[in-house]
């Protein structure tokens, strides 16, 4: 299975810039500022546009384990709470790095992730100088902080001479030379700061080579867990529920017979099924009680976002709709696109199952999680009102009725 590096790269940079700008107070679309920096820095050093690929590669995904201090490194220059940010910092560097080593961009992004917040001066998270650190790791730190410390999002001349006197004042200190000369010849006024808005607009990727990844099942597995890593930062709810239907829709892949690139693609379909949750604010995921008529209405637009963010993703094709189709019913009923029985695949009626199956094991702050019997009942109930496949709850029920703690 074929899928596109750019496309992909393009949707976790997106997920990781929600989950930060909602739980963190960083400006929206950090990631991708963070890439036109480290791009336009590159070009300067000579990279060809292979080696630009893979550095806006890394830097789009440079939080990708979603530092608990996002903050941290204008907190250590501030002089705040130094050893708990430094802590949280080498934590989410190791973890973020963990997580890109079987992408194709890995041999020449080595380190570039572990070592981003590291200082000139060696006093960062892993005691690294500059020396010591790899130059995309080095790049991307730079362009990082300036986005935190002074939102790059507009740029006028007195924000300018406050962020060109902050980087001359840390030459050596934070920035390696080296970078933070050609950094100011890239971005030599406050105009050329307008770089970031015309860059966003015109997708920075599409610029660049385009990658397709061949994927055997251990990366799709990889992929799918960089995104449920991303959703468990922002809803311990949701990642517990995406991760239970994931393994319960492998495991039905196995009862049905499939074979196993089928049973990984299903279990993609599950950790994925849920990701526009992402857009959804966590006051409305969490909230302990019954939702109003506009929360609920605001709850259905994750349905249609999994399928915008999926549908972006060329190579996922096959496992879109039944990731996406998850709250469509065989009667019309369901959302977001009201589809019927004979529009709706096995595999999308049995994601479908498995999500009501699931959230009824739960618990949740304002609910106890239901028994297996009570579950099924309720899908049986729900089958005979031609809502969801019976022949499918009855699998379901067969499969996993000796487990009664389901979830």
């Amino acid at each position: 299975m074929k899928i596109c590096l750019n496309d992909l790269l393009n949707q976790l940079s997106y997920a990781i810039d929600c989950v930060e700008a909602e739980l963190m107070g960083v400006s929206s679309f950090h990631s991708k500022r963070v890439a036109v920096v480290s791009i336009e820095t590159g070009r300067l050093l000579g990279f060809d546009r292979y080696m630009l690929m893979d550095l806006a590669a890394v830097a789009l995904l440079h939080d990708n384990a979603l530092a608990e201090c996002i903050q941290s490194e204008y907190a250590i220059v501030n002089n705040i709470d130094k050893e708990k940010c430094a802590v949280s910092m080498k934590e989410h560097c190791i973890a973020g790095e963990e997580n890109i080593r079987r992408m194709p961009f890995y041999k020449r992004g080595k380190g570039a992730i572990l070592y981003h917040h590291e200082r000139a001066d060696g006093r960062g998270p892993f005691g690294k100088n500059y020396k010591e650190v790899p130059v995309f790791a080095r790049i991307v730190h730079i362009a990082d902080v300036l986005d935190t410390s002074f939102d790059l999002r507009s740029m006028d001349s007195k924000k300018y001479i406050e962020m060109y006197k902050f980087v001359k004042e840390n030459e050596g200190v934070l920035f390696d030379n080296s970078i933070v000369s050609i950094f100011l010849k890239a971005f030599n006024n406050a105009q050329s700061m307008d770089i970031m808005e015309q860059s966003m607009k015109r997708n920075i990727l599409n610029y660049l080579p385009e990658v397709y990844l061949e994927c055997d099942n251990s990366l799709l597995i990889d992929i799918s867990g960089i995104f449920s890593k991303i959703v468990d930062y922002k809803s311990e709810f949701t990642s517990r529920h995406s991760d239970g239907i994931a393994r319960k829709a492998m495991e039905m892949g196995r009862y049905y017979g499939y074979n196993e690139d089928k049973q990984t693609k299903l279990y993609v379909a599950g950790a994925l099924h849920d990701i526009g949750k992402l857009i959804i604010n966590n006051e409305i995921l969490e909230k302990p009680g019954k939702l109003t008529d506009q929360e609920y209405l605001n709850i259905k637009d994750h349905a249609e976002a999994s399928y915008i963010m999926l549908k972006s993703i060329r190579g996922m094709e096959e496992i879109m709709p039944w990731a996406c189709m998850h709250h469509e019913k065989l009667d019309g009923s369901g959302y977001p696109f009201g589809k019927k029985a004979d529009e709706l695949g096995h595999e999308e009626r049995l994601i479908a199952c498995l999500d009501i199956y699931q959230a009824l094991l739960e618990e949740r702050p304002y609910k106890k999680g239901k028994t297996h019997n009570e579950a099924i009942s309720i899908l049986k109930s729900m089958s005979e009102d031609g809502k969801i496949d019976g022949n499918i709850v009855n699998d379901i029920d067969k499969h996993f009725k000796e487990d009664k703690n389901n979830g």
